[in-house]
């Protein structure tokens, strides 16, 4: 292939592109798009975590006033734990308005995560908001097929692709000079963005950077390279193999509103329809149950702690709680929290199964869809997936273990048995040493074991679109 023959046709598919008024409308209103994506996403991100940081402080300066008390009753006084946004979270929104950020952390029990945006504002905000990745995963596509569909349909239909081969260019260069125009004509909106987004993530850093942000976004960048330049090559394949440049206009809008609409709608449905989840009274239904077979901490009656007392009792050789060398009321109160968290885990693991396999319906579509392999990778790597939420879950739910734990900890050992002179009451010191909830975003290793699925479906359609083009370029017919 000639070098210069092939930028030759992928200059003159540009003239064409901007030849047209259509065009120039199209780049202002996308420009307009783009600025008003920028401002409100990061306008949202630095409101959201300004306020989210000021709670958490307050959170954490409230638990450590707390005077003299008892230890378990600041386990029931319990903290708070907010998720952070990602920086990258400017870019894709994901599902951070659907997800809650706040969550209630208190002994012996495990509180939902609250305070979602959607569930705050209007029916609207159901449809989305125009974000940075929006833009490129649904309008810019749009956009590609739009100026794509005549590259060689209308060529065949008005005799200059005859002439072009007549005149000694190959099909393999005027098929890859095709594909090469358009495809740069993706990039002019694709570096754009990726430009402000990187700006962005500098301004966010406040010069502590974070190499685990970067690395992050240039895995976004390759991955809309690859994106855009499969969706290229389908629009230049679906140009040339249909009769008239109408006939691919048509076929690529269907495709447009296969990929992105119906396919990824049907399967959620489909999803939800094949696994389904039981309701929140059922859930606690279930969970109550559970907690009756582990017993109650709380209930001096209660069969089960009655046993671990006694065999407690039999291991000191003493005869009465009282006799023992630590508190025993500290002691079994450790035990229920042991037993009621492993309670929760469980259910809480089924659950989480249950959504996992709802998500894979969809997630596995990645290898007939690239639409559904690119939003997957690019909420993964900004940190609004749904693996980011569980994340923030988790840990918050670790921190409210040990916050629990520590508590009986204290409670055991500086806390006297009954009939024994001491105040039933420890130092506020304790509640100022106690760490604050610190929320760690996944590691880029650990994303990429998620979504590895997604990512081989990209680079899988990365070599299918090359097949295809290479394939086309020994059988273009040209007329």
């Amino acid at each position: 292939m000639r070098k210069k023959v092939i930028s030759l046709i992928a200059r003159q598919l540009w003239k064409d592109a901007f030849r047209s008024k259509v065009m120039i409308i199209t780049l202002g209103l996308m420009a307009i798009l783009i600025l008003f994506s920028s401002y409100t996403g990061w306008h949202n991100y630095e409101d959201q975590n300004h306020i989210r940081t000021d709670v958490q402080e307050e959170v954490q300066e409230s638990w450590e006033n707390n005077p003299d008390k008892h230890p378990h009753r600041m386990s029931h006084y319990g903290s708070f734990a907010l998720r952070m946004k990602h920086e990258l979270s400017v870019f894709d929104l994901g599902m951070e308005n659907f997800v809650g950020n706040a969550v209630f952390l208190e002994a012996h029990k495990q509180n939902t995560v609250n305070f979602s945006e959607v569930s705050m504002s209007s029916g609207l905000l159901r449809f989305g908001e125009v974000s940075l990745a929006m833009l490129l995963k649904v309008i810019v596509p749009l956009l590609l097929f739009y100026l794509g569909f005549a590259s060689i349909a209308r060529e065949r239909e008005n005799g200059t692709l005859k002439l072009l081969i007549g005149q000694g260019i190959t099909r393999k260069e005027i098929v890859f000079g095709k594909w090469i125009g358009l495809y740069s004509l993706s990039l002019l909106f694709l570096v754009s963005i990726f430009l402000i987004l990187f700006f962005f993530i500098v301004a966010a850093s406040h010069g502590m950077w974070s190499p685990q942000s970067f690395i992050r976004y240039g895995i976004l960048f390759v991955s809309y390279l690859a994106f855009f330049g499969i969706l290229s090559a389908i629009t230049i394949l679906v140009s040339a193999y249909s009769a008239t440049a109408k006939g691919a206009l048509v076929k690529l809008l269907a495709i447009w509103l296969l990929f992105v609409i119906v396919l990824p709608k049907s399967l959620q449905a489909a999803g939800h329809y094949l696994y389904p989840t039981p309701s929140k009274i059922e859930m606690e239904r279930a969970v109550e149950s559970d907690m009756k077979l582990v017993g109650d901490s709380h209930d001096p009656d209660d069969e089960h702690f009655n046993a671990i007392r006694d065999s407690v009792l039999r291991v000191h050789n003493v005869n009465d709680v009282n006799d023992l060398p630590f508190n025993y009321g500290g002691y079994i109160m450790a035990q229920g929290e042991e037993l009621s968290t492993k309670v929760y885990l469980k259910h809480q693991d089924d659950l989480y199964n249950v959504y996992s396999k709802q998500n894979n319906v969809e997630r596995y579509s990645a290898f007939v869809n690239p639409y559904t392999a690119i939003k997957n990778v690019s909420m993964a790597f900004s940190g609004t997936d749904f693996q980011s939420y569980l994340n923030f879950k988790s840990e918050a739910e670790a921190y409210r273990y040990h916050l629990a734990q520590e508590m009986n900890q204290l409670q055991m050992d500086l806390i006297p048995n009954k009939g024994k002179e001491a105040p039933n009451k420890i130092s506020s010191e304790y509640w100022k040493n106690f760490p604050p909830f610190e929320y760690e975003f996944l590691s880029v290793n650990k994303v990429i074991q998620n979504e590895l699925i997604s990512i081989i479906a990209l680079l899988l359609w990365s070599v299918l679109a090359i097949f295809g083009l290479l394939k086309l370029s020994s059988n273009l017919k040209a007329i």
